[in-house]
This record gives C-alpha cells, sequence and structure tokens, in this order.
C-alpha cells in the first residue's frame, strides 16, 4: 500500500492524540458496524462513534486502554455527535484498536 503525501513536524504536533478509557459502549439501534462509546481522556468524558461492531461486542471495548484524536472535528454520525476517534491498524477491513499497557493514566499525550 503506498504512503500517503508526508506533512511537516508542525503539522504533526497539531495532532491531539491521548489514551483513553472505554467506560461504556453501547450498540445504536439499526446499526450493524457501528457503536457508541463513553471515553475518559484525561478529566473529560467524549462520546465516540466507535466502528468495528460486526467483529467486537460492546462488552468488549469496555475497560480497554485505547489511543484516541481527540481534536477531531465533531461530527454526527447515526444521530450521535461523535467528538474524537480511536485509532486502529486496518487488516482486510477489520479494526484491530491501538492500546495502552501498563498504568498510563488516562488523558496523557500520545508522540
Amino acid at each position: 500500500m503506498p504512503y500517503l503525501m508526508s506533512i511537516s513536524y508542525d503539522e504533526f504536533k497539531r495532532l491531539d492524540i491521548r489514551v483513553g478509557v472505554v467506560l461504556k459502549a453501547e450498540s445504536i439501534a439499526g446499526k450493524s458496524k457501528i457503536m457508541k462509546a463513553l471515553v475518559d481522556i484525561g478529566g473529560e468524558k467524549r462520546e465516540l462513534i466507535v466502528g468495528g461492531a460486526e467483529y467486537y461486542k460492546p462488552e468488549e471495548m469496555v475497560g480497554r486502554k485505547v489511543v484516541v484524536l481527540a481534536n477531531l472535528e465533531p461530527k454526527n454520525i447515526a444521530g450521535v455527535r461523535s467528538h474524537g476517534m480511536l485509532l486502529a491498524a486496518d487488516v482486510d477491513g477489520k479494526p484491530y484498536w491501538l492500546t495502552v499497557d501498563g498504568d498510563v493514566p488516562a488523558g496523557s499525550k500520545v508522540r
């Protein structure tokens, strides 16, 4: 797969990437590929729309320490305002969530 266009270091610094902890996740009626999650990103809880519902049950998401793009412009998806994005590796369309091991607190910056 080809790489995308290069960005400058200053552009990269504009990304607010943080560790988050999934507090709650639930299915969305009529949607088989997305779910709704409440994620603690350190002093703030955000509602996010999460893909991969055809691969993961909501209860499998709860408690995971995930990597969140926190300053993505909010977007309405399936009637829910999503305030960020969980980052994942994509293998043949299946997301593999980027997670954090150890005692890393919610809200920690990822660089």
